[in-house]
């Protein structure tokens, strides 16, 4: 009877508790800090050295996860590169096997990375001519250049934890490997599906890679007004004229003068800079933007189905 008179008594005495006084459950604010610190001390590991790893299953689960069909042979041979046999036959020989028992049993993928990569350099090189007739080979070559380069390929690699299923002597995978990988993917997949649906694993991993881009970001021009020339001479267009239209803060540190190039008394480009030859050489971007139908306000990408998909399709509903 007592202590059921104490309870509300008790009750309202921890709630006039100051906040200082009532327990926290949270850890302090530092220790989560403290613990991100440990885990970037700690050096990273392979997925096979975890546990749960199967990598046939792995192997598997990336066909199904991209939706596409291997042969899981071929696939297997695109993640093995020539370091990591190099290194386990090194690794064998210091433990000290028999000859026979040190090599290994494996194909590496530089011939499959060689036909991805000469592929995808082909198909891209034929979309971007159909896309941009009006823009010169250098031009073209500069965007596959652009779209197949190690840094960008790396970047698709990693996206889809290829580093996770390469087989490299070294961890982290270099880029340089996860370009070579990817690219080997790509030829186990020529080899395992065809090249039409080869051409659509191309078309949607490294076309949206544009998204954002300008054209003179991934293709460097040192002379834009000398490249605007020759294209309005094959064009049979007069020269262009520059003319200071605009400008602001011209005393200040920090001037903006506008130019506008005209041809035949009509405004073709305009462009803007801290100096005159800045904002003429920046016009003259601009006005090859236009002529090469490179501009922001372009049509997007074609992505409706190839002829061969529709006939495919009308085939099957035609059945």
């Amino acid at each position: 009877m007592a202590s059921a008179l104490l309870r509300p008594l008790l009750s309202a005495a921890t709630r006039r508790l100051p906040l200082r006084s009532q327990p926290r459950r949270e850890n302090q604010r530092w220790v989560r800090a403290y613990l991100e610190y440990l885990r970037r001390l700690e050096p990273p590991r392979r997925r096979s050295e975890k546990p749960n790893w199967d990598y046939h299953a792995e192997i598997q689960a990336f066909s199904h996860r991209i939706h596409e069909k291997f042969s899981l042979d071929l696939l297997k041979t695109a993640f093995v590169n020539h370091c990591y046999i190099k290194h386990e036959e090194s690794r064998r020989q210091v433990l000290g096997l028999e000859k026979e028992a040190i090599a290994l049993n494996l194909k590496d993928n530089h011939e499959l990375y060689l036909q991805g990569n000469s592929f995808s350099h082909l198909y891209l090189r034929q979309c971007f001519e159909e896309a941009y007739p009006k823009m010169p080979p250098a031009g073209i070559e500069a965007l596959v250049n652009f779209l197949t380069s190690e840094e960008l390929v790396s970047y698709l690699a990693q996206n889809l934890s290829l580093q996770d299923l390469t087989l490299c002597a070294e961890f982290p995978v270099p880029t340089n490997v996860l370009q070579q990988t990817f690219f080997a993917v790509i030829g186990a997949l020529l080899q395992s599906s065809g090249s039409q649906r080869t051409k659509l694993f191309v078309r949607d991993f490294f076309i949206p890679q544009l998204i954002g881009k300008e054209l003179f970001e991934m293709w460097n021009v040192i002379n834009p007004m000398g490249l605007l020339m020759e294209e309005l001479t094959k064009r049979n267009i007069s020269a262009p004229e520059p003319r200071l239209t605009r400008q602001s803060g011209a005393s200040t540190a920090l001037p903006l003068y506008f130019v506008g190039l005209y041809c035949n008394k009509k405004l073709l480009a305009e462009g803007t800079g801290e100096t005159i030859l800045a904002a003429e050489e920046e016009a003259a971007r601009v006005a090859l933007r236009k002529l090469y139908g490179f501009t922001e306000n372009r049509h997007p990408w074609d992505y409706s189905s190839p002829k061969w998909e529709q006939r495919a399709e009308n085939a099957i509903s035609s059945s």
